[in-house]
């Protein structure tokens, strides 16, 4: 049975990954994609998302959205993944035109046109998405899911001490988002460091796969000498698509924990914190389900199918 997906990406070469598994995926349907702010700045996000949707064949519809976070000023990860995001290796990432500029109503749209059916997976700052909350609260229960890349469940974050990028990017934005009461579901980058790493041997093992195999492989170039400088990965590793494999197939996480997160907003040292209550101490019910554990093995057999001809 087919499935309803609207994807909010800051498409940069983890991100157009996870795009290839939903879009060359039987059971998905992909409404739109809407762009953020984030890795890269907007107008290279949409770019990027668009040059993804044109190798997979398809005809989803991109539109642009937030250029800038909510209250702070922008801050991208081109350091992580080149400057344009898509690893520096000389792709033609210009002159493709979205399907519009209004990302927010895009999806405030998509909940209403299909109530209850749609699956929103967040793949980088959280600004559209609270932008169209903020617009319209109706929204709230008639979102399916949400499967959010963003955070950590347990562990250290990767931008600073205690945060993960996409929700430091713009920490006011995933306040709004923590706070609605949708059906949250948060893939941390602890999740991808220990299930969603990819080694050297298997990177060239899913390039031999073809065309797809080499694109999703060759844009991690700059991501490769990151994760072995400042992550201290052996290989590098892919939060959104993990992110994206547990939004498609839900099984893929093995230890799923409904707990009560909240996002630092005003910190000095824990700016964009997620703040994981594990043992129940705030006295509050959960209102994300938190992953805390995935199957490797799983995820990368799906990764393998996205990119077989």
């Amino acid at each position: 049975m087919s499935r309803r997906f609207l994807i909010d990406t800051d498409t940069a070469s983890d991100d157009a990954v996870a795009l290839v598994m939903a879009l060359r995926h039987p059971a998905i349907i992909v409404e739109a994609i809407t762009v953020v702010a984030g890795n890269v700045p907007l107008d290279l996000g949409v770019q990027n998302a668009l040059y993804t949707v044109e190798i997979c064949g398809s005809n989803v519809p991109v539109y642009a959205g937030a250029a800038a976070p909510i209250m702070h000023e922008l801050h991208t990860a081109q350091n992580v993944h080149g400057t344009d995001g898509m690893g520096d290796i000389g792709l033609p990432l210009t002159g493709r035109k979205p399907a519009g500029t209004d990302a927010a109503r895009v999806i405030v749209d998509a909940a209403r046109s299909y109530p209850h059916e749609l699956t929103v997976v967040t793949l980088g700052p959280l600004t559209n998405l609270a932008l169209a909350l903020l617009a319209a609260p109706d929204i709230v229960p008639l979102i399916s899911r949400v499967v959010m890349m963003g955070g950590t469940g347990q562990g250290p974050g990767n931008v600073t001490p205690a945060a993960e990028f996409n929700i430091w990017c713009d920490p006011d934005a995933a306040d709004v988002v923590f706070r609605s009461g949708l059906s949250l579901e948060m893939v941390g980058w602890d999740i991808s460091r220990v299930y969603a790493t990819i080694s050297d041997v298997e990177s060239a093992q899913l390039r031999r796969l073809g065309p797809i195999g080499e694109f999703c492989t060759d844009i991690q170039r700059v991501l490769i000498e990151f994760c072995r400088e400042v992550t201290q990965l052996s290989g590098y590793d892919l939060p959104d698509p993990i992110a994206m494999a547990i939004a498609i197939d839900p099984t893929i996480a093995t230890d799923v924990r409904n707990l009560f997160v909240t996002v630092e907003t005003k910190g000095t040292r824990t700016l964009g914190e997620t703040v994981v209550d594990h043992l129940g101490v705030c006295k509050q019910p959960g209102n994300v389900k938190v992953v805390v554990a995935a199957s490797r093995e799983r995820f990368v057999e799906m990764l393998t199918t996205a990119m077989t001809p």
